[in-house]
Protein backbone atom coordinates (compact mmCIF):
# COMPACT_ATOMS: atom_id res chain seq x y z
CA UNK A 1 0.00 0.00 0.00
CA UNK A 2 0.63 0.18 2.05
CA UNK A 3 -3.97 6.82 3.19
CA UNK A 4 -4.99 9.86 4.45
CA UNK A 5 -2.08 11.73 5.25
CA UNK A 6 -0.79 9.17 6.96
CA UNK A 7 1.46 9.10 9.17
CA UNK A 8 3.91 11.49 8.56
CA UNK A 9 5.13 12.10 5.03
CA UNK A 10 8.40 10.59 4.78
CA UNK A 11 11.34 13.33 4.25
CA UNK A 12 12.22 13.09 0.40
CA UNK A 13 15.89 11.14 0.03
CA UNK A 14 18.36 12.67 -2.29
CA UNK A 15 17.10 13.64 -5.98
CA UNK A 16 19.08 11.75 -8.39
CA UNK A 17 22.51 12.56 -8.90
CA UNK A 18 22.62 14.14 -5.47
CA UNK A 19 24.58 12.30 -2.20
CA UNK A 20 22.33 11.67 1.08
CA UNK A 21 22.84 9.84 3.93
CA UNK A 22 20.14 11.58 6.19
CA UNK A 23 17.84 9.06 7.57
CA UNK A 24 14.94 8.42 5.97
CA UNK A 25 11.65 9.87 7.91
CA UNK A 26 9.36 6.56 7.87
CA UNK A 27 6.80 8.30 9.42
CA UNK A 28 4.91 7.24 6.13
CA UNK A 29 2.63 9.28 4.32
CA UNK A 30 -0.18 9.78 5.76
CA UNK A 31 0.75 6.68 5.89
CA UNK A 32 -1.09 5.24 7.21
CA UNK A 33 -1.09 1.82 5.51
CA UNK A 34 -3.58 0.00 5.03
CA UNK A 35 -4.93 -1.03 8.04
CA UNK A 36 -3.55 -4.47 8.36
CA UNK A 37 0.05 -3.00 7.89
CA UNK A 38 2.68 -5.12 9.31
CA UNK A 39 6.12 -4.07 10.59
CA UNK A 40 7.34 -5.63 7.07
CA UNK A 41 5.77 -2.86 5.51
CA UNK A 42 6.44 -0.63 7.76
CA UNK A 43 8.88 0.49 5.32
CA UNK A 44 8.07 4.04 4.68
CA UNK A 45 7.32 4.85 1.47
CA UNK A 46 8.66 8.63 1.29
CA UNK A 47 6.82 11.43 0.00
CA UNK A 48 3.60 10.04 -2.39
CA UNK A 49 3.12 11.91 -5.36
CA UNK A 50 -0.23 11.80 -4.23
CA UNK A 51 1.57 13.44 -1.22
CA UNK A 52 1.45 16.58 -3.55
CA UNK A 53 -2.08 16.40 -4.45
CA UNK A 54 -2.42 17.77 -0.93
CA UNK A 55 -0.36 20.46 -1.88
CA UNK A 56 -2.38 20.52 -5.07
CA UNK A 57 -0.58 18.48 -7.41
CA UNK A 58 -2.60 15.89 -8.01
CA UNK A 59 0.51 13.39 -9.83
CA UNK A 60 0.62 10.08 -7.84
CA UNK A 61 -2.01 7.24 -7.46
CA UNK A 62 -3.18 7.35 -3.80
CA UNK A 63 -2.51 9.84 -1.11
CA UNK A 64 0.55 9.07 0.69
CA UNK A 65 -1.15 7.22 3.26
CA UNK A 66 -1.26 4.10 4.48
CA UNK A 67 1.46 3.68 7.14
CA UNK A 68 4.15 1.09 6.44
CA UNK A 69 4.87 2.01 10.10
CA UNK A 70 1.70 -0.23 10.93
CA UNK A 71 2.67 -2.90 12.73
CA UNK A 72 0.23 -5.32 13.59
CA UNK A 73 -3.54 -5.58 11.10
CA UNK A 74 -6.26 -4.09 12.57
CA UNK A 75 -10.22 -4.80 13.27
CA UNK A 76 -13.01 -2.88 11.93
CA UNK A 77 -13.01 0.69 12.99
CA UNK A 78 -15.41 1.52 16.14
CA UNK A 79 -17.56 4.17 15.06
CA UNK A 80 -19.66 6.52 17.48
CA UNK A 81 -22.75 8.95 17.63
CA UNK A 82 -21.72 12.64 16.67
CA UNK A 83 -24.14 15.12 16.36
CA UNK A 84 -22.01 17.85 14.77
CA UNK A 85 -20.58 14.91 12.31
CA UNK A 86 -24.61 14.22 11.29
CA UNK A 87 -25.10 17.71 10.50
CA UNK A 88 -22.04 18.12 8.39
CA UNK A 89 -23.73 15.23 6.59
CA UNK A 90 -26.89 17.07 6.06
CA UNK A 91 -25.07 20.40 4.78
CA UNK A 92 -22.86 17.64 2.50
CA UNK A 93 -25.41 15.89 0.45
CA UNK A 94 -26.73 18.87 -1.41
CA UNK A 95 -22.84 19.76 -2.44
CA UNK A 96 -22.80 15.95 -3.29
CA UNK A 97 -25.94 15.90 -5.17
CA UNK A 98 -24.53 18.80 -7.10
CA UNK A 99 -22.09 17.09 -8.36
CA UNK A 100 -24.00 14.76 -10.07
CA UNK A 101 -24.51 12.23 -7.23
CA UNK A 102 -28.15 10.70 -7.05
CA UNK A 103 -30.25 10.96 -4.09
CA UNK A 104 -30.47 7.41 -3.94
CA UNK A 105 -26.82 6.41 -4.13
CA UNK A 106 -26.00 9.22 -1.39
CA UNK A 107 -29.00 8.20 0.87
CA UNK A 108 -28.24 4.24 0.57
CA UNK A 109 -24.34 4.84 1.05
CA UNK A 110 -24.86 6.86 4.18
CA UNK A 111 -27.35 5.31 5.53
CA UNK A 112 -25.20 3.49 8.00
CA UNK A 113 -22.24 5.64 8.12
CA UNK A 114 -20.97 7.39 11.50
CA UNK A 115 -17.93 9.23 12.74
CA UNK A 116 -15.38 7.08 13.60
CA UNK A 117 -13.17 8.59 15.78
CA UNK A 118 -9.98 5.83 15.23
CA UNK A 119 -9.18 7.57 12.10
CA UNK A 120 -8.69 10.95 13.55
CA UNK A 121 -6.64 9.54 16.13
CA UNK A 122 -4.43 8.28 13.50
CA UNK A 123 -4.44 11.09 11.47
CA UNK A 124 -3.45 13.14 14.46
CA UNK A 125 -0.65 10.68 15.98
CA UNK A 126 1.05 9.89 12.78
CA UNK A 127 4.73 8.68 14.96
CA UNK A 128 7.45 10.05 13.50
CA UNK A 129 10.11 8.01 13.30
CA UNK A 130 13.46 7.68 11.59
CA UNK A 131 14.49 4.77 9.32
CA UNK A 132 17.43 4.90 7.50
CA UNK A 133 17.80 4.61 3.32
CA UNK A 134 19.72 0.85 4.37
CA UNK A 135 16.95 -0.27 6.85
CA UNK A 136 14.00 0.87 4.18
CA UNK A 137 15.63 -1.45 1.48
CA UNK A 138 16.13 -4.17 3.84
CA UNK A 139 12.56 -4.57 4.80
CA UNK A 140 10.93 -3.83 0.99
CA UNK A 141 13.16 -6.89 -0.24
CA UNK A 142 13.36 -8.72 3.21
CA UNK A 143 13.70 -12.57 2.29
CA UNK A 144 9.27 -13.32 3.03
CA UNK A 145 9.08 -10.42 0.60
CA UNK A 146 10.46 -11.98 -2.08
CA UNK A 147 9.32 -15.50 -1.62
CA UNK A 148 5.78 -14.36 -1.26
CA UNK A 149 6.04 -12.27 -4.18
CA UNK A 150 7.20 -14.92 -6.44
CA UNK A 151 4.84 -17.16 -4.95
CA UNK A 152 2.09 -14.69 -5.82
CA UNK A 153 4.17 -14.25 -9.45
CA UNK A 154 3.42 -17.97 -9.63
CA UNK A 155 -0.15 -17.86 -9.11
CA UNK A 156 -0.94 -15.22 -11.40
CA UNK A 157 1.43 -16.23 -13.91
CA UNK A 158 -1.00 -15.64 -16.60
CA UNK A 159 -2.61 -12.53 -15.69
CA UNK A 160 0.97 -10.65 -14.92
CA UNK A 161 1.90 -11.65 -18.36
CA UNK A 162 -1.07 -10.27 -20.25
CA UNK A 163 -0.35 -7.27 -18.10
CA UNK A 164 3.20 -7.26 -19.57
CA UNK A 165 2.37 -7.79 -23.01
CA UNK A 166 -0.47 -4.86 -23.23
CA UNK A 167 0.97 -2.47 -20.96
CA UNK A 168 5.12 -3.26 -21.65
CA UNK A 169 6.06 -3.32 -18.04
CA UNK A 170 7.75 -6.08 -16.50
CA UNK A 171 5.90 -8.47 -14.45
CA UNK A 172 8.50 -8.12 -11.96
CA UNK A 173 7.91 -4.54 -11.56
CA UNK A 174 4.12 -4.21 -11.37
CA UNK A 175 4.57 -7.79 -8.93
CA UNK A 176 6.75 -5.17 -7.27
CA UNK A 177 4.70 -2.25 -6.66
CA UNK A 178 1.90 -5.05 -5.78
CA UNK A 179 3.99 -5.91 -2.72
CA UNK A 180 4.77 -2.75 -1.33
CA UNK A 181 1.59 -1.16 -1.04
CA UNK A 182 -0.67 -4.64 -0.13
CA UNK A 183 1.91 -7.04 0.91
CA UNK A 184 0.43 -8.61 -2.54
CA UNK A 185 -3.05 -8.23 -1.68
CA UNK A 186 -3.13 -9.24 1.94
CA UNK A 187 -3.34 -6.20 3.45
CA UNK A 188 -5.52 -3.61 1.44
CA UNK A 189 -6.96 -2.37 4.43
CA UNK A 190 -10.71 -2.28 6.63
CA UNK A 191 -11.96 0.83 7.01
CA UNK A 192 -15.22 1.35 5.23
CA UNK A 193 -14.33 4.05 2.66
CA UNK A 194 -17.39 6.39 3.01
CA UNK A 195 -17.27 6.21 6.89
CA UNK A 196 -13.16 7.13 7.05
CA UNK A 197 -13.54 9.88 4.06
CA UNK A 198 -16.57 11.51 5.82
CA UNK A 199 -14.88 11.33 8.83
CA UNK A 200 -11.65 12.98 7.43
CA UNK A 201 -13.92 15.21 5.48
CA UNK A 202 -15.96 16.84 8.26
CA UNK A 203 -12.33 17.46 10.51
CA UNK A 204 -11.44 19.74 8.25
CA UNK A 205 -7.89 19.67 8.83
CA UNK A 206 -7.73 18.69 5.15
CA UNK A 207 -11.15 18.69 4.24
CA UNK A 208 -11.38 20.09 0.90
CA UNK A 209 -9.01 17.15 -0.24
CA UNK A 210 -10.96 14.82 1.59
CA UNK A 211 -14.42 16.01 0.27
CA UNK A 212 -13.16 15.73 -3.03
CA UNK A 213 -12.23 12.15 -2.30
CA UNK A 214 -15.43 11.26 -0.82
CA UNK A 215 -17.51 12.76 -3.64
CA UNK A 216 -15.21 10.87 -6.21
CA UNK A 217 -16.00 7.61 -4.35
CA UNK A 218 -19.85 7.64 -4.08
CA UNK A 219 -18.83 8.39 -7.68
CA UNK A 220 -17.22 4.40 -7.49
CA UNK A 221 -20.60 3.52 -5.84
CA UNK A 222 -22.30 5.24 -8.53
CA UNK A 223 -20.71 3.63 -11.30
CA UNK A 224 -21.30 0.06 -10.09
CA UNK A 225 -17.41 -0.59 -9.65
CA UNK A 226 -18.18 -2.00 -6.50
CA UNK A 227 -20.95 -2.52 -3.75
CA UNK A 228 -20.90 -0.60 -0.67
CA UNK A 229 -19.96 -3.76 1.27
CA UNK A 230 -17.20 -4.21 -0.61
CA UNK A 231 -16.10 -0.64 -0.45
CA UNK A 232 -13.16 -0.76 2.32
CA UNK A 233 -9.32 0.37 2.45
CA UNK A 234 -7.08 2.47 4.72
CA UNK A 235 -8.09 4.57 7.24
CA UNK A 236 -6.92 7.44 4.91
CA UNK A 237 -8.49 6.37 1.74
CA UNK A 238 -6.32 4.01 -0.35
CA UNK A 239 -7.87 1.30 -1.80
CA UNK A 240 -7.39 -1.96 -3.24
CA UNK A 241 -4.55 -3.84 -4.26
CA UNK A 242 -2.26 -1.34 -5.25
CA UNK A 243 -3.21 1.13 -3.16
CA UNK A 244 -5.20 4.37 -5.67
CA UNK A 245 -7.42 6.99 -3.96
CA UNK A 246 -10.62 8.11 -5.31
CA UNK A 247 -9.28 10.35 -7.99
CA UNK A 248 -6.72 9.06 -9.26
CA UNK A 249 -9.07 5.34 -9.36
CA UNK A 250 -11.10 7.24 -11.59
CA UNK A 251 -8.60 8.67 -13.45
CA UNK A 252 -6.47 5.53 -14.65
CA UNK A 253 -7.63 2.43 -13.20
CA UNK A 254 -9.09 0.12 -16.47
CA UNK A 255 -11.37 -2.61 -16.88
CA UNK A 256 -8.95 -5.47 -17.63
CA UNK A 257 -11.12 -8.64 -17.50
CA UNK A 258 -13.73 -6.84 -19.50
CA UNK A 259 -16.66 -7.51 -17.01
CA UNK A 260 -17.70 -4.13 -16.56
CA UNK A 261 -16.12 -3.14 -13.47
CA UNK A 262 -12.99 -1.29 -12.72
CA UNK A 263 -12.91 -4.00 -9.54
CA UNK A 264 -9.43 -3.38 -7.83
CA UNK A 265 -10.57 -4.99 -4.67
CA UNK A 266 -11.53 -8.55 -5.87
CA UNK A 267 -9.15 -11.66 -4.98
CA UNK A 268 -8.46 -11.76 -8.53
CA UNK A 269 -5.81 -9.12 -9.09
CA UNK A 270 -6.34 -8.62 -12.51
CA UNK A 271 -7.92 -5.43 -13.25
CA UNK A 272 -5.54 -4.15 -10.23
CA UNK A 273 -2.46 -4.92 -11.57
CA UNK A 274 -3.27 -4.03 -14.93
CA UNK A 275 -4.11 -0.35 -13.48
CA UNK A 276 -0.91 -0.14 -11.88
CA UNK A 277 0.62 -0.86 -15.42
CA UNK A 278 -1.48 1.22 -17.40
CA UNK A 279 -0.66 3.98 -15.01
CA UNK A 280 3.12 3.65 -15.20
CA UNK A 281 2.90 2.88 -19.12
CA UNK A 282 0.60 6.48 -19.02
CA UNK A 283 4.00 8.45 -17.91
CA UNK A 284 6.05 6.96 -20.12
CA UNK A 285 7.16 3.72 -19.01
CA UNK A 286 10.39 2.70 -21.21
CA UNK A 287 9.57 -1.09 -21.79
CA UNK A 288 13.42 -3.17 -21.87
CA UNK A 289 14.74 -0.35 -19.68
CA UNK A 290 15.76 -1.03 -16.44
CA UNK A 291 14.74 1.09 -13.70
CA UNK A 292 18.52 1.56 -12.45
CA UNK A 293 21.91 -0.56 -12.25
CA UNK A 294 23.86 -0.70 -9.16
CA UNK A 295 27.17 0.65 -10.06
CA UNK A 296 31.25 1.20 -8.45
CA UNK A 297 32.21 4.50 -8.37
CA UNK A 298 35.81 5.93 -8.17
CA UNK A 299 36.93 7.70 -4.99
CA UNK A 300 38.25 10.87 -6.93
CA UNK A 301 35.27 11.61 -8.65
CA UNK A 302 33.58 14.65 -8.01
CA UNK A 303 29.70 15.30 -7.89
CA UNK A 304 29.16 15.80 -11.13
CA UNK A 305 25.32 15.69 -11.23
CA UNK A 306 23.49 15.62 -14.39
CA UNK A 307 22.67 12.96 -16.99
CA UNK A 308 25.05 10.71 -19.15
CA UNK A 309 25.39 7.59 -21.28
CA UNK A 310 26.71 4.59 -18.92
CA UNK A 311 29.14 4.63 -21.96
CA UNK A 312 30.15 8.49 -20.58
CA UNK A 313 29.91 7.32 -17.17
CA UNK A 314 32.15 4.52 -17.39
CA UNK A 315 34.55 6.89 -19.13
CA UNK A 316 34.23 8.67 -15.52
CA UNK A 317 34.95 5.35 -13.94
CA UNK A 318 31.42 4.63 -12.73
CA UNK A 319 30.86 0.67 -13.91
CA UNK A 320 29.19 -1.92 -12.96
CA UNK A 321 29.46 -4.37 -9.82
CA UNK A 322 30.85 -6.81 -12.60
CA UNK A 323 33.59 -4.21 -13.72
CA UNK A 324 31.77 -3.17 -17.03
CA UNK A 325 30.50 -0.78 -18.49
CA UNK A 326 26.79 -0.75 -17.96
CA UNK A 327 24.88 -1.20 -21.26
CA UNK A 328 23.40 2.31 -23.07
CA UNK A 329 19.53 2.17 -22.27
CA UNK A 330 19.24 5.36 -21.84
CA UNK A 331 20.89 8.58 -20.09
CA UNK A 332 21.12 8.00 -16.74
CA UNK A 333 21.85 9.77 -13.62
CA UNK A 334 24.35 8.91 -10.04
CA UNK A 335 22.22 8.02 -7.29
CA UNK A 336 24.07 7.67 -3.89
CA UNK A 337 21.15 7.90 -1.87
CA UNK A 338 23.50 7.51 1.03
CA UNK A 339 27.03 9.47 0.44
CA UNK A 340 29.54 8.69 -1.21
CA UNK A 341 30.57 6.02 1.18
CA UNK A 342 27.27 3.99 0.65
CA UNK A 343 26.07 1.79 -2.66
CA UNK A 344 25.27 4.07 -5.83
CA UNK A 345 23.18 3.42 -8.57
CA UNK A 346 22.71 4.94 -12.21
CA UNK A 347 19.25 5.16 -12.75
CA UNK A 348 16.96 5.67 -15.73
CA UNK A 349 13.55 7.44 -17.45
CA UNK A 350 11.92 4.05 -15.93
CA UNK A 351 13.38 5.23 -12.25
CA UNK A 352 11.50 8.67 -12.26
CA UNK A 353 8.33 7.09 -13.88
CA UNK A 354 7.95 4.90 -10.76
CA UNK A 355 8.33 8.31 -8.75
CA UNK A 356 5.49 9.18 -10.12
CA UNK A 357 3.73 6.66 -8.01
CA UNK A 358 4.71 7.81 -5.05
CA UNK A 359 7.49 10.73 -5.32
CA UNK A 360 10.27 9.29 -3.31
CA UNK A 361 13.60 7.84 -4.47
CA UNK A 362 13.58 5.34 -1.10
CA UNK A 363 10.31 4.35 -2.73
CA UNK A 364 11.32 3.65 -6.55
CA UNK A 365 14.73 2.13 -5.18
CA UNK A 366 12.34 -0.16 -3.39
CA UNK A 367 9.91 -1.24 -6.02
CA UNK A 368 13.05 -1.46 -8.48
CA UNK A 369 15.34 -3.33 -5.76
CA UNK A 370 12.32 -6.09 -4.97
CA UNK A 371 11.56 -6.18 -8.86
CA UNK A 372 15.36 -7.42 -9.41
CA UNK A 373 15.08 -10.31 -6.72
CA UNK A 374 11.56 -10.92 -7.86
CA UNK A 375 13.56 -11.99 -10.91
CA UNK A 376 16.23 -13.91 -8.80
CA UNK A 377 19.36 -11.10 -8.84
CA UNK A 378 21.36 -10.58 -5.76
CA UNK A 379 20.72 -8.39 -2.96
CA UNK A 380 22.77 -5.02 -3.07
CA UNK A 381 26.37 -5.45 -2.68
CA UNK A 382 27.77 -2.19 -1.70
CA UNK A 383 28.20 -1.44 1.35
CA UNK A 384 25.85 0.72 3.60
CA UNK A 385 27.55 3.32 6.39
CA UNK A 386 25.59 1.81 8.73
CA UNK A 387 28.20 2.70 12.00
CA UNK A 388 27.13 -0.99 13.58
CA UNK A 389 27.98 -4.60 12.74
CA UNK A 390 24.45 -5.55 10.91
CA UNK A 391 22.53 -8.78 12.06
CA UNK A 392 21.09 -11.52 9.22
CA UNK A 393 17.24 -11.94 8.66
CA UNK A 394 17.87 -15.19 11.23
CA UNK A 395 19.24 -12.77 13.84
CA UNK A 396 16.75 -10.10 13.15
CA UNK A 397 14.21 -12.78 14.08
CA UNK A 398 16.19 -13.58 17.18
CA UNK A 399 16.29 -10.53 18.35
CA UNK A 400 12.28 -10.10 17.93
CA UNK A 401 12.25 -12.86 19.89
CA UNK A 402 14.85 -12.20 22.88
CA UNK A 403 13.11 -8.68 23.03
CA UNK A 404 9.40 -10.19 23.19
CA UNK A 405 10.49 -12.85 26.00
CA UNK A 406 11.56 -9.78 27.92
CA UNK A 407 7.78 -8.33 28.27
CA UNK A 408 8.69 -5.82 25.39
CA UNK A 409 5.61 -5.27 22.71
CA UNK A 410 5.78 -7.22 19.68
CA UNK A 411 3.30 -9.20 18.22
CA UNK A 412 5.28 -10.56 15.67
CA UNK A 413 8.34 -12.56 15.08
CA UNK A 414 9.05 -11.84 11.25
CA UNK A 415 12.63 -10.23 11.08
CA UNK A 416 11.31 -6.86 9.44
CA UNK A 417 12.71 -3.97 11.44
CA UNK A 418 10.31 -1.41 11.57
CA UNK A 419 9.37 1.20 14.09
CA UNK A 420 7.57 -0.84 16.79
CA UNK A 421 10.66 -2.96 16.66
CA UNK A 422 12.85 -0.15 16.76
CA UNK A 423 11.01 1.40 19.99
CA UNK A 424 11.42 -1.58 21.49
CA UNK A 425 15.09 -1.88 20.72
CA UNK A 426 15.37 1.59 22.45
CA UNK A 427 13.74 0.58 25.14
CA UNK A 428 15.92 -1.99 25.94
CA UNK A 429 18.95 0.06 25.54
CA UNK A 430 17.85 2.42 27.92
CA UNK A 431 17.24 -0.63 30.52
CA UNK A 432 20.31 -1.44 29.59
CA UNK A 433 22.33 1.97 29.92
CA UNK A 434 23.40 1.87 25.80
CA UNK A 435 22.87 4.21 23.73
CA UNK A 436 19.21 4.56 22.66
CA UNK A 437 19.54 4.68 18.95
CA UNK A 438 17.47 1.57 18.20
CA UNK A 439 19.43 -0.40 16.00
CA UNK A 440 18.82 -3.99 14.98
CA UNK A 441 22.78 -4.41 15.88
CA UNK A 442 25.31 -7.40 17.03
CA UNK A 443 25.89 -5.44 20.35
CA UNK A 444 21.92 -5.66 20.93
CA UNK A 445 21.57 -9.21 20.66
CA UNK A 446 24.72 -10.12 22.20
CA UNK A 447 24.03 -7.99 25.27
CA UNK A 448 20.00 -9.41 24.76
CA UNK A 449 21.16 -13.23 25.02
CA UNK A 450 23.49 -12.24 28.13
CA UNK A 451 26.51 -12.84 26.00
Amino acid sequence: MSSGLITGIIAALATAGMALASPVDTSLRPKARPDGSTEADAVPAVADTQATVYAGLARSIRPLARPNDLDTAEGAPAATSNPAFDRWVRGFRGRALAQGISPRVFDAAFQNVRYTPDVIAKDRNQTEFKSNIWDYLDNAAAPPKVEEGQQAMRRHDSTLSRVEQRYGVEKEVVAAVWGLESRYGTRMGTYPMIDALATLAFDGRRGSFFEKQLVTALKIVQSGDVTQGDFKGSWAGAMGHTQFIPTSYMAYAVDFDGDGRRDVWSDDPGDALASTAAYLRRFGWISGQPWGVEVRVPRGLGNTGGQRMPSQWAQLGVVGMDGQPVRDYGSASLLMPAGRNGAAFLVFKNFSVIKRYNNSDAYALGVGHLSDRLKGGPPIQGAWPRGYEPLSFTEKMELQRQLKQRGYDLEKIDGLIGPNTRSAIAAYQRSAGMTADGNPSQEVLKRLKGG
